[in-house]
């Protein structure tokens, strides 16, 4: 038996995950995250709750999915494909208290297509999280 690349799973197939801890309350965060704003920078804009399974979303890019879980002050679960893509994969946002006024964001991305793919929405990833994270810097200042 062959070890697996880094980034493959049995199960999952290819996935990424990114996480930051930030200097910001986990209610804050997860309410910010649950807003309009926060939504369109995550997921994208013209999506608002998101809060009932099975509830199907568009965003105003043409990425389109449901929503699989919702749990509140926890997580978030989603299918996820965009318009240029032939298949759907799942993301999960979730935050969790990283100590006193801390909350650790992850965003984690599985069923990719292949490391290619992968590679890609690391990247995108990334930048949403950048993005979340300059948002919520704003929000405190």
């Amino acid at each position: 038996m062959s070890p697996r690349e880094t980034g493959h799973t049995k199960d999952a197939g290819w996935q990424i995950g990114v996480s930051k801890t930030v200097d910001c309350p986990l209610d804050v965060v997860w309410d910010f995250l649950t807003s309009a704003e926060g939504t369109a920078l995550w997921l994208g804009h013209g999506v608002s709750v998101l809060d009932e399974r099975g509830r199907a979303y568009q965003t105003h890019d043409g990425i389109v999915g449901e929503t699989r879980t919702f749990h509140r002050h926890d997580r978030i679960r989603l299918t996820w494909q965009p318009p240029h893509w032939d298949h759907d994969s799942t993301v999960q946002l979730a935050v969790r208290a990283g100590g006193p006024g801390k909350t650790m964001i992850r965003f984690h991305q599985e069923r990719l297509l292949d490391a290619g793919e992968r590679e890609q929405q690391r990247t995108h990833w990334r930048a949403v999280m950048a993005s979340v994270v300059a948002a919520l810097d704003a929000l405190d200042a």
